[in-house]
């Protein structure tokens, strides 16, 4: 699969297979994540891989009751390790570099089978007692991932020239 049908087939999937998923997938996947590029190269990105199904289902109710987060085999937690570098552009660099790492994350398991899905609702502080995170690292996503039980439909997008503008906003 190229990386333009990559794109095009990834979903946010809600219901996983009974089925384990290798550790030599969730290491590739971990391998994309962390190649992901960063403003001033900082690296501040922090991942737990999180497959033990007692802290997956604890990990549920710290999700507002999200059942398929604690039903995906695997459930990678992302988080900054630094959050106080803000770019000249005024955006916090820690929020912008972790979402591109998860976008190289959540591709490389479509390319391996795998679904994804991003879940921002959750309770940070819930997920940083379950899981013994510092004070000082920032929980910014939680993405459960394991093999499809269904691959969801694709969804409607907005046509791109009600999206994109070229040289100016007109």
């Amino acid at each position: 699969m190229d990386i333009f049908e990559t794109i095009q087939e990834r979903r946010s999937v809600r219901s996983y297979a009974d089925k384990k998923v290798e550790d030599e997938k969730i290491e590739k996947v971990l391998e994309a994540a962390t190649s992901a590029p960063s403003a001033n190269n900082r690296q501040e990105w922090r991942f737990i891989v999180v497959r033990d199904n007692e802290l997956r289902t604890k990990l549920i109710e710290a999700a507002h009751g999200q059942r398929f987060v604690g039903e995906a085999p695997v459930v990678i937690v992302a988080c900054a390790a630094e959050s106080d570098h803000i770019m000249s552009c005024g955006h916090p660099a820690h929020l912008i570099d972790v979402a591109i790492a998860v976008d190289h994350l959540t591709l490389a398991a479509r390319a391996l089978g795998l679904g994804t899905c991003w879940v921002g609702a959750f309770d940070a502080n819930a997920v940083r007692s379950i899981l013994g995170i510092p004070d000082d690292i920032e929980v910014v996503q939680l993405i459960p991932m394991g093999y499809p039980a269904d691959w969801p439909a694709s969804r409607s997008r907005r046509p791109m020239d009600n999206l994109v503008h070229y040289d100016r906003w007109e």
